[in-house]
């Protein structure tokens, strides 16, 4: 679990953008969303095969050469 330590004289509201950005670059907040509501087979087999589409982009990408 991502935590954040809040510095001393630090805003707060600058200490949840930090933890905003760590939750968002783990993927959870993402998670969440996706477990909020229920996800159809349909719905779930075009998410798959977007991450799929996204991960092989990016092999490709990095080893192009």
């Amino acid at each position: 679990m991502p935590e954040v330590i809040v510095r001393k004289g630090e805003p707060i509201d600058r200490a949840l953008k930090r933890l905003k950005s760590k939750l968002e670059t783990e993927g959870i907040m993402e998670e969440v969303r996706r477990l909020r509501a229920f996800e159809t087979p349909t719905q779930k087999s075009k998410r798959k095969a977007r991450l799929n589409a996204k991960r092989a982009k990016a092999k490709f990408r990095f080893n192009a050469n």
